[in-house]
């Protein structure tokens, strides 16, 4: 039986991604990224191991009533019996019986030096494990992959083992056997060389499982469909130990904008950044910024010579249109700036400024001033965002007037260790006619400020009270001035729906810290007004 048509598409997030350092996913998060990578389409979900783990084993019960999955099959995986037993009488191969799971994919064995010291048994032996194991699992109605693990390092230690081994699998019944690149040391020509050898010598369809180890995960896995591979295995974002997996939707979105080929059911690839995105949010580790076709920086735009060229047709600088992936193009801003550039972003904020060149003119004058004295608006829309409603309107946006304001930050001498400091901000401000005297208390000065300028501002601007500060980032920008350099500080906040990102300089890293704060609070404030109207 050919499963999920003529192609796999096979995601090992949820057990291979999963073993990355510093991620930790519960069931109810694994049941979470399970629906994400259902919606993007792929054919196959690797859930974990049921029976070696407690984790693993409930997340297969709990998927039985939780998940409807509408385009993948939930696989279990496990490894052939153990030495000396049969499959009928192995516990964990009845915890893999027992999964519910229509799709089992075992490990297996394909190296003679794994098989003897690893496995602590014969050759022969070896590959009956793989023969009983994988026709005892058919003959209770379970398709079966089988993953032949360390199998091209295997391959050039002993090939004829290797295809065995593979030979074995597909004359027991197994649907697929896909080929290891475990400790991810090969590079493409040699993957492609090992598959199509395997290709044109058994008989059964191939698959292909790569490590990053080389930074050659995608490209080694692009090199064996080339060589006749029709089953992908990866990771969204690249997830897996040391330097991860093949990441999935870069592999997925070469084969079909870049190869012709339809893997995912049609349109679903335009929900790639928005999966790969939410993915992130569940597994609490940043969207890398410089991911191919899904990351922030992906069709991102900082040279004044591209922007010239993109107000022509925006294909001249890139690849493809980033809404094949459901990704956007952005323009940044920064000293390296022409007037292309400040146009093409005023657009993009709404603003048409090609009909007023002394206003373009002074703009990128004034960016190139202030990015010259430590400003980066390359990371700070928002803070750009409001200089140019500033220039154009001839005002800053301003929803409050900043009487004075001051931090104090207290330490105990006595502290037990590890006791933070508490600080305290006063906030003096007029805000809607009103003055208002707030303090704050906090963690940290910046913290404290935080507090009393929202304390304040709330009575105004109840909407407020929905702002939070989500990250917070600082830079020493003229180091060799020791604690009077320079300080920048990138703040993001959110309210709820979408996030922002404001910039502040100074020569302290407080007094940079505030300007950010307001900043982040004005273009709040702005944004929310502007959608009113």
């Amino acid at each position: 039986m050919d499963l999920q048509g003529a192609f796999h598409v096979y995601d090992t997030t949820l057990r291979d991604g999963a073993q990355q350092e510093g991620l930790n996913l519960s069931v109810a998060d694994k049941l979470t990224i399970a629906r994400q990578l259902d919606e993007l389409g792929v054919g196959f979900i690797e859930g974990g191991w049921p029976g070696a783990n407690p984790k693993d084993t409930e997340f297969f019960a709990r998927a039985r009533d939780e998940l409807d999955l509408r385009h993948a099959r939930l696989t279990a995986f496990g490894a052939t019996r153990r030495a000396g037993l049969r499959a009928a009488d192995d516990p964990l191969i009845a915890a893999l019986r027992d999964s519910g799971a229509a799709v089992v994919t075992l490990v297996a064995k394909s190296h003679p030096r794994h098989v003897e010291l690893a496995l602590r048994t014969t050759l022969a032996e070896n590959l009956e494990m793989v023969r009983d194991t994988v026709s005892h699992l058919r003959a209770e109605g379970q398709q079966v992959f089988l993953d032949a693990e360390h199998f091209f390092d295997g391959y050039r230690a002993d090939r004829d083992y290797a295809l065995e081994v593979l030979r074995t699998a597909y004359d027991a019944g197994a649907d697929v056997v896909a080929l290891c690149d475990t400790n991810g040391g090969m590079l493409p020509s040699w993957i492609a060389e090992v598959v199509h050898d395997v290709v044109s010598t058994t008989e059964g369809r191939v698959g292909i499982h790569c490590h990053n180890d080389t930074g050659c995960a995608v490209a080694n896995t692009l090199a064996a469909v080339d060589a006749g591979a029709t089953h992908v295995q990866g990771t969204i974002n690249g997830y897996g130990e040391r330097t991860g997996n093949a990441d999935l939707v870069a592999v997925v979105a070469n084969l079909e904008l870049k190869l012709d080929r339809r893997v995912l059911p049609a349109g679903l690839l335009a929900d790639a950044t928005r999966i790969a995105h939410a993915v992130a949010e569940v597994t609490n580790v940043p969207p890398a910024s410089r991911q191919p076709y899904v990351g922030a920086s992906a069709f991102a735009h900082k040279a004044g010579l591209h922007a010239s060229a993109i107000k022509v047709d925006p294909d001249l600088y890139q690849h493809m249109d980033p809404v094949g992936v459901g990704n956007d193009m952005r323009l940044l801003v920064s000293d390296m700036a022409g007037r292309a550039s400040i146009e093409l972003k005023g657009r993009e904020l709404g603003y048409d400024l090609s009909g007023d060149r002394a206003l373009v003119d002074r703009v990128t004058a004034r960016v190139k001033e202030m990015e010259s004295r430590g400003y980066t608006f390359e990371a700070a829309d928002a803070s750009f965002e409001l200089l140019l409603a500033e220039e154009v309107d001839g005002a800053r946006p301003s929803y409050l007037t900043v009487e004075s304001w001051r931090v104090i930050t207290e330490t105990l001498t006595h502290a037990t260790p590890g006791e933070e400091a508490v600080s305290e901000a006063t906030v003096k401000l007029v805000a809607s006619g009103v003055r208002y005297v707030e303090t704050g208390e906090g963690n940290g000065p910046v913290n404290a400020l935080d507090q009393a300028l929202r304390q304040a501002l709330v009575r105004a601007y109840p909407s407020v009270a929905k702002f939070e500060l989500i990250d917070y980032k600082v830079r020493i920008l003229d180091q060799g001035h020791g604690t009077d350099a320079i300080t920048r500080v990138l703040i993001e906040t959110s309210d709820g729906e979408s996030s922002w990102v404001t910039v502040g300089v100074g020569h302290n890293v407080i007094e940079a810290s505030w300007e950010a704060l307001l900043d982040g609070i004005s273009f709040g404030l702005r944004r929310q007004e502007r959608a009113a109207r």
